[in-house]
């Protein structure tokens, strides 16, 4: 859990483990008070260990195993409890000049390998003076909601150059199907596949849905958490339930869908 007023925790993700312990002794070098709960190897576990100890600094490698550290964080984000204060989070990144001018831009802070003392030692002025002004508000969910603004900013899906998929080819059993792209209700990742949703029956795609997802018309399918895109015009409405989770009801499918807090800003006059 948080520790109110006291020193603050912090969990680093990197794959890279002398990268990890560098970052640890120059972190207890320049800010002593901080304590490393946990650090970790890939952006599944950063996700499921900063959900069960609730760190108040997250310090997230980009390319990790499993997931990237803007999916962990979308992860971490969707499932964060709404009456924790949510942690801070610092990429660490060797992408080049063009990203990081991103990263600039949405005021994410950011440090890029090899981290540099000098750089380090602004991130923890930061750091610090946010941290100072948590203590001293009650307000725990501004730093989520602006989180969630820059993810959707620094996470836009790369559309493909060429026109838009009309037709998919997927398999049932030993049986390759030709499912046009409009008689799609829903698409679900599963393991290393995509569930393909029409209104009466359902195939397997061997693609994963973040290399479908760019070949698909944006106007036409909308993401709607990590592992699901719906298209538009299946939608039937959106509602809230007692917890404030946000569901979709289809036109001609009985589930519902989860929205993602990530992508919840779509459905805010619903």
């Amino acid at each position: 859990m948080s520790n109110g007023s006291n020193a603050p925790r912090a969990l680093i993700a990197e794959d890279e483990p002398l990268l990890a312990q560098s970052l640890q002794h120059s972190l207890a070098a320049a800010w002593p008070e901080l304590q490393i709960a946990e650090i970790v190897a890939d952006g599944l576990s950063a996700a499921q260990e900063a959900l069960r100890i609730k760190p108040d600094v997250l310090f997230l490698d980009i390319r990790m195993p499993g997931q990237t550290g803007l999916e962990a964080a979308a992860e971490i984000a969707d499932a964060w409890p709404e009456n924790e204060p949510f942690p801070a989070i610092v990429f660490v990144t060797a992408y080049d000049q063009y990203a990081v001018e991103a990263f600039e831009a949405q005021a994410m802070d950011y440090l890029l390998k090899p981290v540099q003392a000098a750089r380090l030692a602004q991130t923890v002025q930061r750091l610090q003076q946010w941290w100072a002004q948590r203590q001293s508000s009650d307000n725990a969910n501004n730093t989520l909601e602006k989180t969630l603004h820059q993810l959707q900013q620094l996470m836009p899906v790369q559309r493909h150059t060429n026109a838009p998929l009309t037709m998919l080819q997927a398999s049932v059993g030993n049986h390759i199907h030709m499912v046009p792209v409009l008689d799609i209700i829903y698409l679900e990742a599963a393991d290393k596949y995509v569930r393909v949703l029409t209104a009466g029956n359902e195939y397997l795609l061997r693609t994963p849905l973040k290399e479908l997802l760019p070949q698909l018309d944006e106007q036409q399918f909308w993401q709607v958490h990590r592992g699901t895109a719906v298209q538009v015009k299946s939608i039937a409405s959106a509602q809230r339930d007692e917890a404030g989770k946000l569901w979709l009801t289809l036109r001609e499918r009985p589930e519902k869908l989860a929205v993602s807090r990530l992508y919840a800003a779509r459905f805010k006059s619903m």
